[in-house]
């Protein structure tokens, strides 16, 4: 019996210091996630960081994300011929050398690049560089000489000139001339050139103003074209002539007219291209000036002849009028033979035949913004457009196309033995650069 007693006794107490055991154990416990949760606490207040806990020593700590670099635009077509990168911003003009030699190419990131076109059909496409200082150049037209160019600057709003040195190793570099032209617009330029003859810049603002200038900086006249705002202006390859159209549904053309002795005399109306029922988007000349390009927001493009005497009463002569789709900017490049006609609009550009009208190549997306300038190489090989930060130069096919029609035509009326032979040659010639770019004879 006292053993039976003794043995509960002994029981009751074990369960009671078990019971102790446990308590303190889960106290102690408590206590221990009641003091991590205020080192938590403390930390995340310190750190501003409410919701995250320290990483443990086997977990990794986490890096920065990486800045993901925009996608770079690509285009692919059979009768691109080349793609040219350098510019590390948004490319504004572009311009050809009269010598056909040079491309210049401007843009927002503060360089005007000089491109060699012969290099356009190899691998590598170098480029000379020259340095806008502390601004940059929306405009750029190449002296008549091609051993300079002028720019307009952008924050500056003048005409700034560069002269390209040649030095006796061969390398070339860009002196800017110790001062910029003065300025005059009272509105953003959108066109600038210089004469042929090497007599006068030409330079048009966005209201109704187009300023004469001699080389020197001096204004010589000014124009109002009437027009509520140009849209665009140029000098004509001849060097006679200046144009612009705007907001009404016509061309306007002036002479710059010189005395025996080279002084300035006048600026004298000449004649205007009347024929489309709205605005005029962008015109073009052909390299003789004997014919002229319009594009409208009627929906039209025009082919123009423009050989005739304005001082003997004479008017221009509307030879063609094509249909194309036009949406703001538009754009219009006549090759210097005036056999084809390049429109381009948004960031898609189409190159129409100039004989018969039609539509004989399209690109669509040629560059992920809207096309800023557009052009013809003098040797009427190459169309080239700019948009974004490159420049793509096409193979003009349906120029060798439309001069194999006509040299065909004259070897069909040719009589003389000698004149057949070289036309045969020629079109042979004409035929092979054809084939070599893949394109299909029509």
């Amino acid at each position: 019996m006292e053993l039976a007693v003794l043995v509960a006794v002994s029981l009751l107490i074990g369960a009671l210091v078990l019971l102790v055991v446990v308590a303190l154990g889960k106290h102690r416990e408590e206590q221990k996630e009641e003091s991590d949760q205020n080192t938590v606490t403390v930390e995340e207040k310190i750190n501003g960081q409410s919701e995250r806990l320290l990483p443990s020593k086997k977990q990794k700590p986490q890096q920065r994300p990486r800045k993901e670099k925009p996608q770079q635009h690509t285009f692919s077509h059979p009768l691109l011929a080349a793609s040219l990168k350098a510019h590390s911003g948004n490319i504004t003009c572009l311009d050809f050398s009269s010598n056909g030699k040079y491309l210049a190419s401007c843009a927002d990131d503060r360089t005007v690049r000089i491109w060699s076109t012969k290099d356009f059909l190899e691998r590598e496409h170098r480029c000379l560089r020259a340095n806008v200082e502390l601004d940059h150049a929306t405009l750029v037209s190449f002296s008549p000489d091609s051993r300079a160019f002028i720019t307009w600057l952008a924050n500056g709003e003048t005409i700034r000139v560069f002269k390209m040195n040649k030095k006796d190793d061969g390398s070339v570099t860009f002196s800017a001339a110790p001062e910029d032209f003065p300025q005059r617009h009272k509105a953003a330029v959108i066109s600038i050139g210089i004469a042929e003859t090497g007599k006068f810049i030409m330079t048009a603002s966005s209201d109704t103003t187009i300023l004469i200038w001699d080389l020197k900086g001096e204004v010589l006249a000014s124009i109002n074209t009437n027009q509520m705002t140009n849209a665009y202006a140029t000098v004509s390859p001849c060097g006679r002539f200046v144009a612009s159209c705007g907001f009404t549904p016509d061309v306007k053309v002036w002479e710059v007219c010189f005395g025996k002795g080279g002084d300035f005399k006048e600026v004298a109306r000449a004649f205007d291209l009347k024929g489309h029922s709205a605005g005029v988007c962008c015109f073009s000349f052909s390299n003789d000036s004997r014919r002229m390009a319009t594009v409208s927001k009627d929906g039209t493009w025009k082919l123009w002849d423009t050989d005739m005497e304005y001082k003997q009463q004479q008017d221009p002569y509307l030879l063609l009028t094509g249909r194309c789709q036009v949406s703001e900017p538009c754009r219009i490049a006549l090759s210097p033979d005036a056999r084809v006609v390049a429109i381009s609009c948004g960031s898609s550009l189409a190159l129409y035949s100039a004989a018969s009208g039609e539509l004989e190549e399209e690109f669509q997306g040629v560059h992920s913004e809207e096309i800023s300038a557009l052009h013809f190489d003098i040797n009427n090989r190459f169309v080239v457009t700019s948009g974004d930060r490159v420049i793509r130069a096409f193979h003009n096919t349906p120029g060798y196309r439309a001069a194999i029609r006509e040299m065909e035509a004259m070897l069909r009326k040719a009589s003389n033995e000698g004149m057949r032979q070289r036309l045969q040659l020629q079109i042979r010639e004409a035929q092979s650069a054809l084939d070599s770019v893949g394109a299909v004879r029509e």
